[in-house]
């Protein structure tokens, strides 16, 4: 099943099982779409261009959050998983808490770029992580 944006259920959850006095890193799996598919709109783009457009225009959400991408590179292929999977970026963002990662999706300015990335990805993965505590 492909999946681009979280269900209302699945944010609940997590925003209800997630510490919110600590860091959150979030895993984001990405594949692209050949095409960029927009709704409303009919830019040339490819999913790839479209997922770079969606990033600089989110940069300035995930800085007012206190947010930022500690790492991001191209897939090159699983060890461990079904044979079928496969992506082609992955990014770390890490916030200051999980609730800084629910004020940046809710904001009036990251909801005005937010359809590059839909536009972008046939299937992604977003998963919340906790940093280990030392």
């Amino acid at each position: 099943m492909n999946t681009v944006n979280p269900t209302p259920e699945q944010l609940k959850q997590v925003l209800a099982d997630t510490p919110k006095d600590q860091p959150v890193v979030m895993l984001n799996l990405l594949r692209f779409r050949d095409k960029a598919s927009y709704d409303d709109e009919v830019p040339e783009l490819s999913g790839r261009e479209a997922y770079q457009l969606y990033m600089r225009e989110a940069a300035a959400s995930v800085s007012a959050v206190g947010a930022e991408v500690i790492w991001s590179g191209r897939s090159v292929g699983s060890l461990i998983a079904p044979p079928d999977e496969s992506w082609d970026q992955v990014l770390l963002v890490r916030y200051p808490s999980i609730g800084a990662f629910l004020a940046m999706i809710e904001s009036s300015e990251y909801k005005g770029v937010v359809k590059h990335r839909t536009a972008a990805l046939s299937d992604s993965r977003l998963v919340a992580n906790l940093e280990a505590q030392r």
